[in-house]
């Protein structure tokens, strides 16, 4: 395979991976989990959206291996199961939230996508 199918291979893959980040609800899930699992009642605690539409993007980032999930009764808890997706998105919220809010006490960046606990 040549280097220029590498790279188009690439740019594909990144461009995919964009394509199913540019939802905010997405990317508020995936900071939502960073640090641990949470089940669907937590996270439409700190996401404002339905339940039906919560679900849905769930599932979506479920099926292309973003996030993975276990059952525990009748609860189903999400993890994040990509950190290369915690790695971009946070670089990526991070500079954008330093870019819109440079004058605040407490930065915004800080309080977006949180680094792994440790």
């Amino acid at each position: 395979m040549s280097a220029g199918n590498d790279q188009d291979r690439v740019f594909e893959s990144a461009a995919e991976l964009f394509a199913l980040l540019a939802t905010p609800i997405r990317l508020k899930i995936i900071s939502a989990v960073c640090n641990g699992e949470k089940n669907v009642s937590e996270l439409l605690g700190e996401i404002d959206t339905t339940q039906p539409n919560m679900s849905q993007h769930l599932s979506t980032l479920y099926r292309t291996g973003v996030l993975s999930k276990r059952r525990e009764g009748t609860q189903i808890y999400y993890r994040l199961q990509s950190e290369r997706v915690a790695t971009l998105c946070r670089a990526v919220c991070t500079q954008v939230a330093i870019e819109l809010d440079r004058d605040a006490d407490t930065p915004v960046a800080e309080r977006l996508v949180p680094a792994p606990a440790r």
